[in-house]
């Protein structure tokens, strides 16, 4: 059995849970639940105060890294990258350790081991990461746009710059199945950036990114910001909505074929070559890819060339699938009714807190593009309305809620992805259930558990 199932592996962390949680753990039924991956985890232990002038040491804390260096130990010796636990007191007083494993059909929730989605469809995703650009007739390059200016104006700022040779470009271009525009083949003509080039001089390297006017990636480094390259889960990802208004520059996808990367802003935001603009922009246009958002990008030049001369400061993004028609919040903060976001727009319909009583779906069955539903418990005054909702790939409820679907045989065969909604403090098993019975409908891999006893010397 792998050493995650080992009780040895737990012992350190068991011992901060019940320290932690005495409490909370002496009358049986009392729980923790949590998670330990290898870049981050969740532990009951409180965290320690530091004299009066001193810092937090790694001392402080040891006893906390150690528990979960022997868990993240064990997880790479079996290849994992996370695994789900909780600490419950027995019926009979036995302190018990569950070591969950979600598995491949699974993506972890915010407080483990509540689950994340329940990945129905094997690779399926959500439709605005199926979302191609559409195109636009007419667009053309800015005006703006002179790879020749480019090109000479690079060649002053950067005379020692080793550029790319025609070679080089035509096996870039191969690599990423697109021709490049002729400004970026002009940028790197003059300089191909690779780090090799300046021989470790990080001044060298600071120079072309004030030239450019980026941190520039390397010929090689350049990549296609497709929709895979901008991953997220299921849960965040089917809430969103590709929207692109009549007059916007730049189209509101996750990602693109015609979106070329080539450089980073020093924040993590990707800077790209776009090819495939909105009705209001042009081809080969800056844009910038937010790394703090999942969908959209802004724009930050119209051409290449405006951004080296002109050195723009930032860049404007629209967020039209914020709200309605395409995405509709029926709670106490946006839409008061159902009937309010009743629209053939919508596509995302989430239902949270709000006065009055339950609400019902009909305003929304039928409406052609409407695919995700998320509704908090209690918040539905017939779960079984969901069947006239024919259209719907995720669909998270309460458990009472998805409890009348089961027991019904209505939970909705074209879902490709699931959640449960869980408000306020519930144990975490009668959960693991209910998402089983939700997998098995599928047929895909269920959550496994392994229960450890942490007293088997106590005679019970």
């Amino acid at each position: 059995m792998s050493s995650i199932h080992d009780f040895a592996t737990w012992e350190p962390l068991l011992r901060l849970v019940r320290d932690s949680h005495a409490e909370q753990l002496a009358a049986p039924g009392g729980c923790f639940s949590g998670q330990i991956g290898l870049g981050s985890w969740t532990l009951p232990a409180p965290q320690p105060h530091p004299m009066p002038g001193r810092g937090l040491q790694v001392a402080d804390m040891q006893d906390q890294f150690t528990a979960v260096e022997r868990v993240q130990d064990a997880l790479r010796a079996d290849g994992a990258s996370s695994v789900s636990y909780m600490v419950e007191t027995a019926p009979d007083g036995r302190t018990l350790l569950h070591v969950v494993d979600l598995g491949p059909a699974v993506e972890h929730g915010v407080v483990s081991p509540f689950v994340g989605a329940l990945l129905l469809v094997d690779g399926a995703v959500p439709e605005p990461w199926r979302r191609l650009p559409e195109e636009v007739p007419g667009v053309t390059p800015a005006p703006s746009a002179d790879p020749a200016l480019l090109e000479r104006t690079l060649r002053e700022r950067l005379p020692d710059a080793i550029g790319a040779t025609e070679e080089e470009i035509a096996e870039a271009e191969a690599r990423l199945g697109v021709a490049l525009p002729d400004e970026l083949k002009a940028l790197y003509r003059v300089c191909r950036a690779r780090w090799q080039d300046w021989s470790g001089d990080y001044a060298a390297q600071e120079r072309v990114s004030e030239a450019v006017g980026c941190e520039l990636f390397s010929l090689d480094g350049l990549y296609v910001a497709d929709a895979a390259s901008r991953p997220c889960p299921w849960q965040f990802a089917a809430d969103d909505a590709v929207v692109t208004s009549p007059d916007a520059a730049v189209q509101g996808l996750v990602g693109s074929p015609g979106w070329i990367v080539f450089g980073d802003n020093g924040g993590g935001d990707r800077l790209a070559v776009d090819l495939t603009p909105g009705p209001g922009g042009h081809t080969g246009q800056v844009i910038v890819i937010d790394h703090e958002q999942t969908i959209g990008a802004g724009l930050r030049a119209d051409s290449l060339t405006a951004m080296v001369i002109d050195r723009p400061s930032g860049w404007r993004q629209d967020r039209e699938a914020d709200g309605p028609p395409a995405v509709a919040r029926v709670n106490t903060h946006y839409l008061a009714s159902v009937e309010a976001a009743a629209r053939p727009e919508l596509e995302v319909l989430g239902i949270g807190w709000r006065n009055g009583e339950p609400v019902s779906l009909a305003p929304v069955a039928g409406l052609p593009r409407l695919r995700t539903l998320t509704a908090i418990p209690g918040t539905l005054a017939d779960p079984l309305e969901i069947a006239g909702l024919k259209g719907l790939e995720y669909l998270s409820l309460g458990p009472e809620e998805w409890r009348v679907l089961l027991d019904a045989g209505a939970v909705p065969r074209s879902l490709s992805a699931a959640g449960i909604e869980v408000q306020g403090e519930q144990h975490p098993l009668p959960i693991l259930d209910l998402a089983n019975e939700l997998l098995a409908l599928w047929d895909r891999p269920l959550i496994t558990r392994t229960v450890l006893d942490a007293d088997p010397d106590t005679g019970r």
